[in-house]
């Protein structure tokens, strides 16, 4: 089985302009992701998609893979619909957060092997919450699960509802997944998910997952135990400074 790692990269931003090229530590967050996601030895190649010239000749600066796509896309789904359109060759795209500097490879590789099973159509990632704080952050999104290991449902809400217990009681009572924002597709999926009307759940929540799970695709799920750190305001960076560099 053959897995490409892409790696979307929007210069614009509303809330953080410019973001994979701001500087880390030494090194432009892009770089830093690419330099991670090059680690996972199930990917047998790596590449960032972007829309812009300055990421796309940033890239090819630090001898990174890049392909130019449309600007119209509205999500990293669809900017890696794109890129397996151009190449072949593959099996399975890993859809991997630009946002992300130091992602783990072991995250990667969890997810990877979701596609050992010749069923799987489409895999994420979940991690157990331990903290009220993350229980009820609607900007968390929660997960539910069968006992199949497969998604049953993605919500900013705080579910399964518990009818009998106080809210902070919650967390003891019952086992609650927040979602890791990392997706593998098969690539046949990939591009017949594309095709796909937004839906009536994910014009409610703001989850493009759900158009999937409306539609009737099934989500497999892996539990990791690291966290994601990532870079969403500027105010992050420091945050990520003074966390991997004293700084």
């Amino acid at each position: 089985m053959r897995t490409i790692g892409i790696i979307p990269a929007r210069y614009e931003s509303s809330r953080f302009p410019g973001k994979p090229l701001v500087d880390i530590g030494g090194k432009s967050m892009i770089q830093r992701v690419y330099e991670q996601v090059k680690g996972c030895a199930s990917l047998s190649e790596v590449v960032v998609a972007t829309d812009d010239s300055r990421i796309e000749e940033h890239v090819r600066s630090f001898a990174g893979n890049v392909i130019m796509t449309s600007s119209t896309h509205q999500s990293g789904t669809d900017r890696c619909a794109e890129v397996v359109s151009k190449i072949s060759g593959f099996d399975v795209a890993i859809n991997i957060q630009g946002d992300e500097p130091f992602i783990s490879p072991l995250q990667i590789e969890l997810l990877s092997n979701l596609f050992q099973d010749a069923t799987t159509e489409i895999g994420t990632l979940i991690k157990k919450i331990d903290s009220l704080e993350d229980l009820f952050n609607e900007s968390i999104p929660k997960v539910l699960i069968n006992t199949k290991k497969e998604a049953l449902y993605f919500s900013r809400q705080t579910i399964p509802f518990q009818r009998s217990t106080r809210r902070d009681e919650w967390i003891n009572n019952h086992v609650y997944f927040k979602h890791i924002g990392i997706y593998g597709y098969k690539i046949d999926v990939l591009q017949e998910i594309t095709k796909l009307q937004v839906s009536s759940y994910e014009r409610a929540e703001g989850l493009e997952q759900l158009r999937w799970l409306e539609n009737g695709y099934k989500i497999k799920i892996a539990e990791t135990e690291f966290d994601t750190i990532a870079v969403d305001h500027p105010a992050d960076v420091e945050l990520i400074k003074k966390k991997f560099f004293n700084a």
